[in-house]
């Protein structure tokens, strides 16, 4: 969901300094339905660039596994299917990403709810003909939908009514990206972005520059920039509905779904940008604050510690009070 578009023109550095700068290594690949795209400085050299690539790629490959509900043979993929019929299993981690859904279930007002998979299907953007659900598939989806429903046990979990779904979509790609961050850090390199289909988290600076610099993308104009920022330790995300969705009767329909009303998302805003300690933190409060619209998404933004923000709607502009500095001058 996250559409910030990620430049690499960066400024130059405060100072000249004798000592040559490390070189900033690169690799992608595919992965959580997306390009992954990480930059960042090996001080350790070959053997340290090696390591960290291996272990990222395999900490992601490993993760989508188990997680991803497009998987089958994933635990999700087995939590779904056992929806209205029996409890299943789940181990130590599965029961903390279970209580990280409980929190952000709360924390962003039931905005996101990771049982709101039965919404997203019926309003899928991506058929061949897509098409505006009736009133009562609406009503009957959402009978489906309510993270309350959930019924958890140590070491188990069961969706009580047939058709519930569990879907980490909302926040899985977030806590990857700062995940594989965390794992460089591990190795001992202090200096990368992570950037999982523009979904970021920038650890301290490229080599022989001040900070990380990230173009935003223009939601009137897709796949051009709007303008930039520059971060170092911060997570950056961008929730928007300008790309995925359908358009029916002169009415365009998005891909984000409210789960309180069942609906697309429809109160003008375009995009909403944040950023914040992490990239989960970022990535949740961009798409709570879309789906809130101006001026509640800004407000609830401010009212996260050390995240700032930047939503566009049809007709304004607005950010939160310190925003502007990580916007560089000139």
């Amino acid at each position: 969901m996250a559409l910030v578009s990620q430049s690499h023109r960066l400024p130059p550095p405060a100072a000249a300094s004798s000592v040559p700068a490390l070189p900033l290594r690169h690799f992608t690949f595919a992965a959580l339905g997306t390009q992954c795209d990480i930059r960042f400085a090996a001080p350790g050299g070959d053997a340290q660039a090696a390591e960290f690539e291996q272990a990222a790629r395999g900490w992601v490959t490993a993760f989508e596994a188990k997680y991803s509900r497009f998987r089958d043979g994933s635990l999700i993929s087995r939590i779904n299917a056992q929806a209205g019929r029996a409890w299943v299993e789940v181990d130590a981690e599965m029961e903390t990403f279970l209580d990280l859904c409980e929190a952000l279930h709360f924390m962003t007002q039931g905005i996101l709810d990771p049982t709101a998979l039965p919404l997203i299907r019926l309003w899928d953007y991506a058929a061949a003909n897509p098409r505006v659900p009736a009133a009562r598939e609406i009503t009957e989806a959402r009978a489906r939908v309510g993270w309350k429903k959930v019924q958890r046990q140590r070491g188990k979990v069961f969706l009580p009514e047939p058709g519930m779904a569990l879907d980490f979509g909302g926040f899985g790609k977030e806590y990857a990206v700062d995940a594989v961050a965390g794992l460089a850090g591990e190795l001992g390199i202090t200096s990368a972005l992570i950037d999982f289909g523009h979904d970021l988290r920038a650890s301290g600076a490229p080599p022989g520059r001040p900070a990380w610099h990230v173009g935003l993308e223009d939601p009137r104009k897709p796949g051009s920039p709007s303008g930039s920022i520059g971060v170092t330790d911060r997570g950056v995300a961008s929730s928007g509905d300008y790309l995925r969705g359908f358009t029916i009767a002169g009415r365009r329909y998005g891909h984000i779904i409210d789960p309180r009303t069942g609906w697309p998302v429809a109160n003008g805003c375009l995009q909403a940008t944040v950023i914040a300690g992490s990239c989960l933190q970022a990535g949740v409060l961009a798409t709570t604050a879309f789906v809130l619209g101006v001026p509640q998404g800004i407000e609830f933004i401010q009212a996260s510690p050390g995240a700032e923000g930047l939503m566009i709607t049809d007709s304004v502009r607005a950010q939160t009070r310190g925003f502007y500095a990580y916007v560089p001058a000139g």
